[in-house]
């Protein structure tokens, strides 16, 4: 018996630099629900109801970490093409305008999550360089969280 095929996306969310400016009192919140949300919401503007549920069968959000702003999405083999195209049209997420970048795109969740690892792990280093000694007690557990996670690799 064959095992059902999925594609992997690491997706890299930029988050409008002018939204901090505008508001402050609205926290942009990254989250699984939120993301799912909103390329499920462009999957059914740009293909309708049957290409929303022919690609509903695989979709699924995997991680997000809202501090590096890296995702990992599944979807089915056959629907990664119309997911990916769903995601580069989504213009925001909740009230927040963002743009998707695909970072790596796989047949498997350990490729994926190495990839993913890499990008976080850059997007870390930038940030102690960037802060310096003034970093929330947030980015040092998610720091903690990742050595762990390349402890468990190796």
């Amino acid at each position: 018996m064959v095992g059902f095929k999925n594609r992997y996306m690491v997706m890299e969310v930029f988050v409008d630099p002018n939204k901090d400016i505008i508001s402050r009192d609205d926290p942009i919140v990254l989250s699984q629900h939120n993301i799912s949300k909103a390329i499920k919401d462009s999957i059914l503007i740009n293909f309708g109801e049957c290409g929303l549920a022919a690609s509903l069968g695989s979709f699924q959000v995997k991680y997000v970490n809202h501090i590096t702003k890296v995702c990992i999405i599944r979807a089915s083999r056959d629907e990664h093409q119309k997911v990916w195209a769903a995601i580069t049209m989504v213009r925001s997420v909740g009230n927040c305008p963002v743009v998707f970048n695909l970072l790596d795109l796989s047949g498997n969740i350990r490729a994926c999550k190495s990839a993913a690892l890499k990008c976080e792990e850059l997007k870390f280093e930038h940030l102690k360089i960037v802060s310096g000694a003034l970093q929330s007690e947030d980015v040092n557990k998610h720091m903690q969280n990742l050595e762990r996670i390349k402890m468990l690799e190796h």
